[in-house]
């Protein structure tokens, strides 16, 4: 392998360099409060301009900046990960269309090339969930796709309302539509197609599902591509969302998909699977805060929480790697000493995760936590705020427990260690943005320093539900089981919590398995029963009786009584029937 030559060492140079060009763009257009919008006329037709536009302003500078730095690290680290397989190039290319897609989605003011990109999200992130090519796979991927088809199937029933207003530039309406009768229609398709892509109640079964995909992919998804881009569209459409009593709905969803990923995350045994419930935890904080009216919190926590979350799944990759595809936290334990720089990686980005201080999750999450207690808010989204970031700690701290400090319970011969050099410098590239990133974020985005005036009651709020709820998560990762084993009493209880509320069943079923046998039913009765037995069969009768009487005309030379024709009229009329 010529390893200057490779696809993967090309892809990640070229990224990494528009990144940073990106990254530095975006600052002078912050600095320079600017705003660039570039229309390119493909054809006219008839007086008919098709119109493609791109919006470049700091936000979208920004994210496609953080986009492709996260992408060209995901395929660095790709290199040695995926080493050994035949259709490696395949994979990148599926990457690259990934990150295109994603590229699309950011730029685009206008609906119809939103969906462009939405749409090619869906397509690219099917051919990826179903690339091991085996059963769990293929069911994966069609749950995937299947559950985004309803969110692509809003954002079309809202390409056509937008009709209304005379154009798909949305940028151009949001303050107009706060105004007209209209914008409640809208409103509701893009939160509906937003909540399905980033997988909020009741259509949050597909996340986990989709970890069946490479792990790289996996770090790629979660961190800054498929699921953000829910939480960016409600980013732009925030006016409209955040008016009349959406906001509240969102809030609600958003708050029990938070606490149903993290209640359902401390039952969870899968390393990925855990890993994707924090995701799922994450995005109903951003969800939450965006129909609160803060969308530039929302922005920031979505930047910061990809840098750790990137790195998460790449330190569980490599962990599963070392233990021979086992995901099972249950026979891990004692990797500190055996995988010392993977583990402090898996640390940091975990620490990250739950606020840890001056890290890059704290900023981000902190802030979002106290403004939330200095928002009007009623009890059952406070609750719901604060109890599933207590949870969080506690999955996360239970998480360090099994993997990292436990007994190691995997085979007795084995040979654990580090991983080779080119995914260790992807990995600590990200540890150093994962640490330093969160403080850089918060001087380019807020630049003034505002003061939040809370009691100290409020203030300590928040590290004492981190604290009880790393102590809880400790308390949980010493269970084990015995004769005394009080949680089967709690059985269905546990079930009922462990399995995501029973989303997949919904989704499974109610999205994916019943619409699809009624589809079958329909076309049994309809386009193989009655329209055919009224449409082409019906007409293939009545010609061919029409052609016997006719011969039968022809071959008596019109010497024929009337009797005959009364006989066969009856026998047409008769065949006629059903």
């Amino acid at each position: 392998m010529l390893w200057p030559l490779s696809i993967c060492f090309l892809s990640f140079t070229f990224l990494m360099l528009s990144s940073l060009s990106l990254f530095i763009l975006g600052l002078y257009f912050i600095m320079s409060d600017l705003s660039l919008m570039i229309e390119w006329e493909i054809f006219s037709l008839n007086s008919s301009a098709v119109v493609m536009t791109f919006l470049f302003d700091w936000m979208s500078l920004l994210f496609m900046s953080f986009v492709l730095f996260i992408s060209s690290l995901v395929i660095f680290y790709s290199e040695e990960y995926m080493y050994g397989d035949l259709n490696i190039n395949r994979f990148i290319i599926l990457v690259l269309m990934f990150v295109l897609s994603m590229m699309f989605l950011i730029i685009s003011p206008n609906l119809i090339s939103i969906l462009l990109g939405w749409d090619g999200l869906g397509l690219v992130s099917y051919c990826l969930v179903i690339y091991y090519q085996n059963v769990k796979s293929y069911n994966a991927g069609m749950l995937t796709a299947l559950s985004n088809r309803v969110g692509d199937v809003a954002l079309l029933m809202a390409i056509a309302w937008m009709l209304n207003f005379g154009s798909w530039n949305y940028i151009y309406y949001l303050d107009a539509m706060n105004m007209s009768e209209s914008m409640i229609i809208i409103a509701i398709l893009v939160m509906l197609a937003a909540m399905t892509k980033s997988a909020q109640l009741p259509f949050s079964s597909w996340l986990p599902a989709a970890m069946a995909a490479p792990t790289p992919v996996s770090a790629l998804v979660h961190s800054s591509t498929l699921v953000t881009a829910g939480v960016y569209l409600l980013i732009r459409f925030n006016p409209i969302i955040v008016c009349g009593n959406l906001g509240l709905i969102l809030l609600l969803i958003s708050g029990l998909t938070m606490f149903m990923a993290g209640l359902g995350a401390n039952f969870e045994y899968d390393l990925k699977k855990i890993i994707a419930l924090s995701t799922l935890s994450q995005l109903g904080l951003m969800m939450s805060i965006l129909a609160m009216g803060f969308p530039k919190l929302a922005f920031f926590h979505l930047l910061t929480h990809a840098l750790f979350k990137a790195l998460l799944f790449m330190c569980a990759g490599a962990i599963i790697h070392n233990l021979k595809n086992c995901q099972d936290i249950r026979y891990m334990g004692d990797l500190c000493s055996q995988m010392p720089l993977t583990s402090v990686c898996f640390h940091v980005s975990n620490l990250a995760l739950c606020g840890m201080p001056f890290l890059a999750g704290f900023y981000s999450k902190d802030l979002i936590l106290e403004i939330s207690s200095l928002s009007y808010l009623n009890m059952l989204s406070f609750f719901l705020y604060y109890f599933s970031t207590g949870l969080t700690v506690c999955y996360s701290f239970r998480l360090i427990y099994y993997s990292m400090v436990g007994d190691f319970n995997f085979f007795s011969f084995h040979s654990l260690q580090d991983e080779g050099w080119i995914m260790l410098r992807g990995m600590l590239t990200l540890m150093s943005m994962a640490i330093m990133g969160g403080c850089l974020l918060s001087w380019i985005l807020f630049p003034t320093p505002v003061m939040v005036c809370l009691p100290p009651t409020l203030k300590l709020l928040v590290l004492l539900i981190s604290v009880m709820g790393g102590w809880m998560g400790y308390e949980l990762s010493k269970f084990e089981l015995s004769y005394k084993l009080q949680a089967l009493k709690y059985y269905l209880t546990i079930t009922f919590m462990g399995s995501m509320w029973f989303t997949p069943l919904i989704s499974t079923y109610g999205v994916n398995y019943y619409p699809l046998l009624l589809g079958e039913y329909m076309y049994h009765v309809w386009d193989q029963g009655w329209s055919e037995q009224w449409g082409g069969v019906m007409f293939t009768k009545i010609f061919r009786y029409l052609s016997i009487v006719v011969q039968y005309v022809q071959n008596n030379s019109l010497k024929i009584s009337m009797i005959s024709f009364v006989f066969w009229g009856t026998i047409l009329v008769m065949l006629m029937l059903p």
